[in-house]
């Protein structure tokens, strides 16, 4: 069949990579894609938010399959662009209804679904530019630190995590009346604060039946020892040491089959990845937040270690079939370290030529910010190539991928030297 996956990412390149290996996959699309899924597919140059022109390549080229990476075509109802139109209705859209996408956009929303269906996650309110006093008012009965999360999508970063009570209460005011985040911050989440270590929950959906695919940990921040500003993501592992099979038995009862169930109980149909932020608090798990589709840097390490065909998969996913299928895990840890622009997350360069990772054997190479221009290959964005390898435990598998980052070179270069410091 031919495959059309939307996104231009690190995760984009590795869904496509896996995608690319399937006997059932004839052609492969990337739109608009990067220098890496352009070695494996074709790329297509138009945004992942314009539905008319994302329709004329399905049916220009035939295409039985759209993969979506990012949650800006999710939130804004690209499956049910597909589900209204006769031409395209037929087509499987791997990705969630408009209405079950606001599990990741609105953080509110995915709040109240979660005490709905008695899923266990910190106590909250939420509170907009005329309620900026009872804001005031809920954060002085919260002990620090103080989490305020905007209730829309703001690009991984709005949230933020204070422990002086007058700085929280400034950035209230500065999200809802300044509008910091823009409409992302009409509305905003101010929630308890849990003390615990994070990781992450993937599931594949069709609606009715599920499969929990590899956990993974990833590294927000930009500094070494988990210090600085939240970034999209510098590295991860797979499988995390600490998910021993009693946490992860809580996981599946007490917030997986809750989740899937509470989906169908509220009519929110959902076809595709659940990315499931968790938080261990002592030996209890917690929902921090809910994302409709998969997380990246994460994706670099949950995808390579499914042996299964991907296509076959997603074919199970469209079809409610899903429970006829065995997973298949490769039982190796894999880790990817993220390389990035310098000064990101904030200001930085473009266009810097990389050299090197084409003599890389022992690690994926997964490109997020890179692109062609002029025969080579140059930097795109903030975050711009994972460096996946696998090992026998994850200190072995990042060995790996640090001893391949050593080939490349791009000026002002910057990754972290500690992913996994806290395990």
């Amino acid at each position: 069949m031919n495959i059309l996956v939307l996104g231009s990412g690190g995760r984009e390149h590795t869904l496509a990579w896996k995608i690319s290996q399937s006997i059932l996959c004839k052609r492969l699309f990337v739109a608009p894609g990067n220098s890496g899924t352009s070695t494996i597919a074709t790329n297509i140059d138009i945004a992942v938010t314009d539905f008319e022109a994302i329709k004329r390549t399905v049916l220009e080229n035939q295409i039985e399959m759209v993969v979506v990476g990012p949650e800006d075509p999710l939130v804004l109802g690209i499956h049910d662009y597909f589900n209204e139109d006769d031409n395209l209705k037929n087509i499987p859209v791997i990705g969630p209804e408009k209405a079950a996408a606001q599990l990741e956009g609105s953080k509110e929303f995915a709040k109240e679904f979660l005490f709905r269906h008695n899923i266990p996650t910190a106590s909250y309110a939420s509170f907009n530019a005329d309620s900026v006093e009872e804001g005031y008012a809920f954060l002085e009965t919260l002990s620090p630190p103080y989490v305020l999360k905007a209730d829309g999508l703001a690009a991984g970063k709005g949230v933020v995590i204070l422990n002086d009570i007058n700085e929280a209460k400034e950035e209230l005011k500065q999200m809802l009346v300044e509008s910091k985040f823009g409409l992302a911050s009409q509305k905003v989440v101010i929630e308890e604060f849990l003390d615990g270590i994070e990781l992450s929950c993937f599931v594949l959906t069709d609606g009715e039946h599920y499969k929990i695919l590899p956990t993974a940990k990833d590294y927000k921040r930009i500094g070494e020892g988990d210090k600085g500003l939240n970034t999209g993501g510098m590295g991860a592992i797979s499988p995390v040491p600490f998910a021993d099979k009693k946490l992860m038995q809580k996981i599946e009862s007490k917030i997986v089959k809750p989740t899937v169930e509470g989906l169908q109980k509220d009519n929110l149909p959902y076809k595709g990845f659940i990315f499931i932020g968790l938080i261990k608090v002592v030996e209890e798990p917690f929902v921090i937040e809910y994302n409709v589709r998969m997380g990246d840097p994460e994706t670099e390490v949950v995808i390579p270690r499914l042996k299964n065909d991907i296509v076959a998969l997603l074919k199970a996913v469209s079809n409610q079939t899903l429970n006829k299928v065995e997973l298949e895990i490769d039982s190796r840890t894999a880790a990817t370290v993220m390389l990035v622009s310098g000064g990101y997350p904030e200001t930085y360069e473009k266009g810097k030529i990389i050299k090197g990772f084409d003599e890389i054997k022992t690690s994926y190479v997964f490109h997020a910010g890179a692109n062609h221009d002029k025969g080579e290959v140059i930097t795109s964005g903030g975050r711009v190539m994972a460096i996946t390898s696998f090992g026998e435990d994850f200190k072995s598998a990042l060995k790996t991928s640090y001893q391949n980052i050593d080939k490349i070179s791009f000026d002002k270069m910057n990754f972290r030297k500690d992913i996994g410091f806290d395990l």
